[in-house]
């Protein structure tokens, strides 16, 4: 396969708004021993681009600086090594960075199949969230059929992906969302019960829904702000996953004796850090556990916007104002 000399990809020629965030041109991405390069069509927004953007959120060492960490295309070239893929492959992936762009190289060991059934678009708004829910909810918090789970911002990338994925595996699942509408929204989704935070407190919810109980897992992007009201809301030997700050990071003048009384776990992890090897774990438990819900239709990806490629501006406007219902995707021409 003869490939172009250079592609279009976001560049980002500072920190700032939306705005700082142009079209350029570049040589393709080089291949690394176990990579492949993705001819991308579809690209997924999220949260950490917008930090990155912000200059709050780095790439780790040896990352591409370019914006952007999941994919869905067709692979067109392999790197060193790579036996699992083959020219002409269709997949979506969980990239390092770089995937606002034409090409993407990634590890294979981060891509996945498309799901039967699923477009590009579509498959592009799997692999951030399904990582980072697998891996934290499941895999770190440990949650299993018959539990109780709370996801904050249940209309979220993550929280959509997270209550269908609890609901899949036999868990209860209660939600946090801004609106009557967003509420109606993680209902369809699988929650039991949707939490309006702007008219409700979610602690007193949750306690009269499970007769002052509490729930086994808590999903939390907040962080500072809600950190003592989770405490409060975790049932005994329950754990509080803990997956971003938009809340704030720094909790002051913290009782402690909750985490004690009620034997608490509290986790918390970033998935771009990870090592290929364990993000390949991650992969292959996705494929084997996640990926027939897919297919069978039980799990899918809520998509409230897809932009053109050349719109990213927007799209990062429109992340940002918290509007969406669902993941937000640039499909590129």
């Amino acid at each position: 396969m003869t490939l172009p000399a250079s592609m279009c990809f976001v560049d980002l020629e500072s920190y700032g708004p939306p705005e700082v965030m142009v079209l350029g041109s570049s040589a393709l991405p080089s291949l690394g021993s176990g990579d492949i390069l993705v001819r991308v069509e579809a690209a997924g927004v999220n949260r950490p681009d917008v930090a990155q953007r912000q200059g709050i959120y780095p790439p780790p060492k040896g990352a591409s600086p370019v914006l952007g960490l999941e994919v869905a295309g067709e692979v067109v070239a392999l790197g060193h090594g790579v036996e699992e893929f083959e020219i002409g492959d269709k997949v979506c992936a969980l990239a390092n960075g770089g995937g606002y762009a034409e090409y993407c190289a990634v590890p294979a060991g981060q891509a996945l199949p498309w799901p039967t059934g699923l477009d590009a678009v579509q498959a592009a708004a799997l692999p951030e969230t399904f990582f980072t829910v697998w891996a934290n909810l499941f895999q770190m918090a440990g949650l299993t059929e018959g539990e109780t789970v709370l996801v904050h911002g249940g209309t979220s990338g993550i929280g959509t992906t997270a209550i269908q994925l609890a609901k899949a595996f036999g868990a209860e699942v209660f939600a946090t969302a801004g609106s009557a509408e967003k509420c109606e929204a993680c209902v369809r989704l699988g929650a039991r019960r949707a939490i309006n935070y702007r008219e409700e407190d979610f602690v007193e919810v949750i306690r009269a829904e499970t007769g002052k109980r509490g729930v086994d897992t808590i999903l939390d992007m907040i962080g500072a702000r809600y950190f003592e009201k989770n405490l409060a809301c975790l049932a005994k030997d329950g754990c509080l996953s803990i997956i971003a700050f938009l809340g704030g990071s720094v909790v002051e003048k913290l009782d402690l004796t909750p985490i004690m009384v009620k034997r608490l776990t509290i986790t918390g992890s970033t998935m771009r850090p990870r090592t290929a090897e364990e993000k390949r774990g991650i992969r292959d438990e996705l494929v084997a556990e996640v990926w027939p819900f897919i297919e069978a239709g039980t799990v899918a990806p809520v998509i409230h916007s897809v932009l053109p490629f050349a719109d990213v501006v927007e799209a990062h406007r429109l992340m940002e104002s918290s509007r969406h219902i669902g993941k937000i995707i640039l499909k590129l021409p």
